[in-house]
């Protein structure tokens, strides 16, 4: 009889939920959804020098990038972040550029602790203001960021010196000579109030400071390795700092309790920045390390949310306050951007979903093709599927998996299935497979069997277990039977003799522990016996 092929032989098509995703994007989380809508490209810089520091202007309806290496600080404007003129902050090495709240006025520090103060719409004028107090590199130069507060400045060193400024003055309000007993490489302003700021450094402390008290730190805690970075969330009651491979949450509020602690770099983590989702509104925590990755730390939920891996080893990172652009600068003078794709950006405006593309550097890859009743997938799909209510299921029996004394004393070799106990150092299994032979009456035959290496491991198996009190009694029976059945190879074997004389010692040590055991309980008896009256 012909067959029909015109029909195929199961006429049931395969469900489209059963069949593998092959990384479509759709099956992305929303996290990773979101990263993916950004397009990798690279600034160039025209210079070799490591990219230490990135800020973005807080007040700029434009993506506004500052970012330091060698001796000036150059400025990148607008959505595809056009070079504008450098500024030259000294002959040496620049450190820490800050935005004023305003965005009018940018500072920076160099190498020999000279801070100075230009204007950011004339970067070519020279500095307005030169702020002289650091014998060492100026590593910290911040502006507050809460109150509109636009006179004054924090800076920090590597002398361990702490000053609060007074800009228009040129003079500062207060200084700490001995802020740190190391050098002070990271602080941050507080985003809740513009007295408060906190500073970390090499000798592994981070502290707070409040501007009305001066001198005295209000806070002090040890981070547990050399802190590169600090930075406030965005409530201000909670602190980030980064140091060594570890990234740490601190509740200020609570008097520097640590939250949550999270090792997710290989190597030293030398950044954090804050960036903002534009789907959902909410604020990750951005760490970028040495080790090429910048990753994304949900501080709600406290675990990592994306990784995104970079060809070199990174210093900085910087997020625009839009949340549309992420910049990441390398130890070898490169600039890494991420911008979010504009379909992407006008969906959000629009109230739809955000899309979630591939990458465009990735070549589009073909669909996969349905599976079919001739392949041989088609029949192991759904292997994993739950079943639904009113579904027959047709379970394999699971193979019981048995132990290589269980297959012995099977087989009825008895001492063999000893031997076997024995090599599995399982006092459980061992003292099992004894009461099995006791059971069959060849427990007597197998000590006398076994040759001496065979008896050495049963000696020594005693010694370590004949006094624990769940098998004691059967143990210490089985070691009384040894000695009288194999009184001559034991004395003619120093080995052995070494095995009885640890065991006896052992056995006197437990009789001494009872007595002593015995002697408490005759004092407490009485005790009980009054208290129950």
């Amino acid at each position: 009889m012909a067959v029909d092929t015109s029909k195929p032989f199961f006429p049931t098509a395969p469900r489209t939920s059963l069949l593998p995703s092959h990384g479509n994007p759709n099956c992305l989380s929303p996290e990773a959804s979101y990263w993916r809508n950004f397009r990798s490209s690279e600034l160039v810089t025209g210079s070799n020098y490591s990219v230490t520091h990135l800020t973005f202007s807080p007040a700029h309806t434009v993506p506004t990038l500052a970012a330091v290496y060698f001796s000036t600080v150059q400025i990148f404007t607008g959505d595809t972040l056009a070079p504008r003129p450098k500024i030259s902050v000294s002959k040496d090495f620049a450190y820490s550029p800050s935005f004023r709240s305003d965005g009018a006025l940018l500072a920076a520090g160099d190498i020999k602790g000279v801070v100075r103060v230009f204007r950011f719409d004339k970067p070519t004028s020279g500095p307005l203001r030169t702020l002289c107090a650091h014998s060492a590199g100026a590593r910290v130069v911040r502006y507050p960021v809460a109150g509109g507060d636009k006179i004054h400045l924090i800076t920090a060193g590597d002398d361990a010196l702490l000053a609060y400024w007074d800009v228009p003055s040129e003079t500062p309000v207060f200084t700490v000579p001995a802020a740190h007993r190391d050098y002070i490489r990271a602080g941050a302003p507080s985003p809740a109030d513009h007295n408060l700021f906190v500073t970390g450094s090499y000798d592994h402390s981070v502290k707070l400071w409040d501007a009305r008290t001066g001198k005295v730190p209000s806070l002090s805690f040890s981070h547990g390795a050399s802190v590169e970075s600090v930075l406030f969330l965005p409530s201000g009651g909670l602190l980030a700092t980064a140091g060594g491979n570890m990234v740490k949450i601190w509740d200020v509020i609570g008097g520097g309790r640590l939250v949550h602690s999270v090792e997710s770099h290989v190597k030293t983590v030398m950044a954090l920045a804050l960036g903002k989702m534009g789907t959902t509104g909410e604020t990750r925590l951005l760490s970028a390390g040495s080790d090429g990755y910048v990753k994304s730390f949900d501080y709600g939920e406290l675990k990592i949310t994306h990784s995104m891996r970079y060809p070199k080893q990174l210093l900085s990172v910087a997020c625009s306050p839009c949340g549309t652009v992420l910049v990441a600068g390398s130890s070898k003078g490169d600039i890494f951007v991420r911008r979010k794709k504009k379909a992407a950006i006008e969906e959000e405006e629009q109230g739809g979903k955000a899309v979630s593309g591939v990458l465009d550097w990735t070549s589009p890859k073909s669909e996969k093709q349905v599976l079919k009743p001739s392949y041989y997938r088609y029949f192991r799909r759904g292997q994993n599927e739950k079943p639904k209510q009113g579904e027959f299921v047709i379970e394999r029996p699971k193979k019981v998996k048995i132990t290589e004394h269980d297959k012995l004393l099977r087989k009825f070799r008895h001492k063999d299935a000893l031997v076997s106990a024995l090599a599995m150092n399982n006092p459980r299994s061992v003292v099992a497979v004894m009461e099995e032979l006791v059971a069959r009456r060849k427990l007597v035959r197998c000590i006398g069997n076994l040759d001496v290496d065979e008896l050495g491991f049963l000696l020594e198996f005693l010694h370590r277990n004949a006094t624990l009190p769940r098998y004691a009694r059967l143990l210490l029976g089985v070691a009384n039977k040894v000695l009288e059945m194999r009184a001559e190879d034991i004395s003619s074997d120093g080995k052995l003799r070494g095995y009885i004389r640890n065991l006896k010692r052992m056995v006197a040590e437990e009789i001494q522990v009872q007595h002593t055991l015995q002697g408490i309980q005759g004092m407490i008896s009485p005790m009980l016996a009054l208290a129950s009256k």
